[in-house]
């Protein structure tokens, strides 16, 4: 961030104890930059939803400071200071004897805005969560899935435009593959409307999906590290933080790291029309045991083995094998190695659009995991 731009949310010795004594957050310094996505991350107990709630005034703070654009939410009247951020939970709480359109409109209404006004905006939200006004508007919320139930959630945390979009597990309670739905609908929908998001999870993987910045607390609100999914990966700060994102963070670290030029290998390339022999002269003359099969434009038609190739005098487009294993451009290096494992390949094609640009083989996986590991920076524990 931009030293001289003031944080869209600060925490200042930030505390919570409760009369049994128990300590829920311990003076906690904390900041969270605007238009960007900071994960709380911790064990249970760690008093990440403390936070939120004390960040909305759900909960008052023991002691310390919590600032919201600069002016200290203390200050505020609690009402008045929730309407102006989008809160989502676990469950979505949506109200239950009100249809999907008159959940979405709630703050807008209780801020006095138009009919018009609140019935277009509740139709440009539940288009903006794929939700087609026309079809979901007029329904109630058991008339949905888990999954449409927590998009017309945060459909109604945005309504009113907020700044700040308070995110407290809000994915955890559905199944597997309307999660990984759910965690790419919000990729995008952050992508486009960029808001400053607090989210709470205990899940690292969608931790280093979701984040920009990651927070690790430990039992007691205790800060441990914060840091870029790839320095917590790659420089974990303590013990505790090591132990939390688990001994194969090197495996977790693929699926944050893209795939660059300079990661690919260029075999030898021959075009459907050549003459097996020219074909089986270009793999001699590289020592290669295969060639990558391009049309004049550039595009993957497929592949040829120096086995396919060992006789005969046809052209290439008789021998020419399909290929299964290929990613896009801007695939991960866990893609990469996901498809290589689906097809047994030992090697993947990588493909701008339909344009051939290399291939990834186990030994450029292995170094250019070897470069991103490299390139984290250590993360001072408890920085700002």
């Amino acid at each position: 961030m931009d030293a001289t731009a003031q944080p869209a949310i600060q925490l200042a010795g930030v505390s919570k104890r409760y009369p049994t004594g128990t300590i829920a957050v311990h003076e906690l310094d904390l900041t969270f930059d605007a238009g960007q996505t900071l994960v709380l991350l911790g064990p249970s107990g760690c008093g990440k939803s403390t936070i939120l709630r004390m960040i909305n005034r759900l909960v008052e703070p023991s002691a310390g400071r919590i600032l919201l654009a600069g002016e200290d939410v203390a200050s505020m009247d609690p009402v008045a200071l929730r309407r102006r951020i989008g809160y989502v939970i676990q469950h979505v709480g949506l109200f239950p004897h009100r249809t999907v359109g008159e959940n979405v409109g709630t703050v807008p209404r209780l801020l006095g805005w138009p009919r018009s006004r609140v019935r277009a905006r509740t139709a440009e939200l539940l288009e903006l969560v794929q939700l087609d006004p026309a079809r979901y508007a007029q329904r109630y919320p058991h008339q949905l899935s888990g999954g449409q139930r927590q998009r017309v959630g945060v459909a109604r945390a945005l309504a009113a435009d907020p700044a700040v979009l308070l995110m407290d597990e809000p994915f955890s309670a559905v199944d597997p593959i309307t999660r990984d739905r759910l965690q790419t609908e919000f990729r995008r929908l952050q992508a486009e409307v960029r808001k400053t998001v607090v989210f709470v999870t205990h899940d690292i993987e969608e931790a280093i999906r979701l984040g920009d910045q990651i927070a690790v607390l430990s039992d007691g609100g205790v800060l441990e590290q914060r840091g870029s999914p790839g320095e917590l990966l790659g420089q974990p700060a303590s013990e505790f933080v090591a132990d939390f994102v688990g001994a194969d963070r090197g495996l977790k670290r693929l699926a944050i790291t893209p795939i660059s030029d300079r990661d690919l290998e260029h075999p030898p390339i021959v075009r459907p029309t050549d003459p097996l022999p020219a074909a089986r002269a270009a793999l001699a003359r590289d020592g290669a045991r295969w060639a990558v099969v391009l049309d004049p434009n550039g595009e993957l038609r497929g592949w040829l083995s120096v086995e396919h190739a060992a006789d005969g005098h046809g052209t290439v487009a008789g021998r020419v094998r399909r290929m299964t294993a290929w990613v896009p451009l801007d695939a991960t290096l866990k893609q990469a190695f996901a498809a290589m494992l689906q097809h047994d390949a030992g090697w993947v094609a990588v493909l701008d659009g339909a344009h051939f640009l290399g291939v990834l083989t186990p030994e450029s996986l292995h170094a250019a995991m070897r470069r991103s590991v490299e390139s984290a920076e250590p993360e001072t524990a408890g920085a700002v």
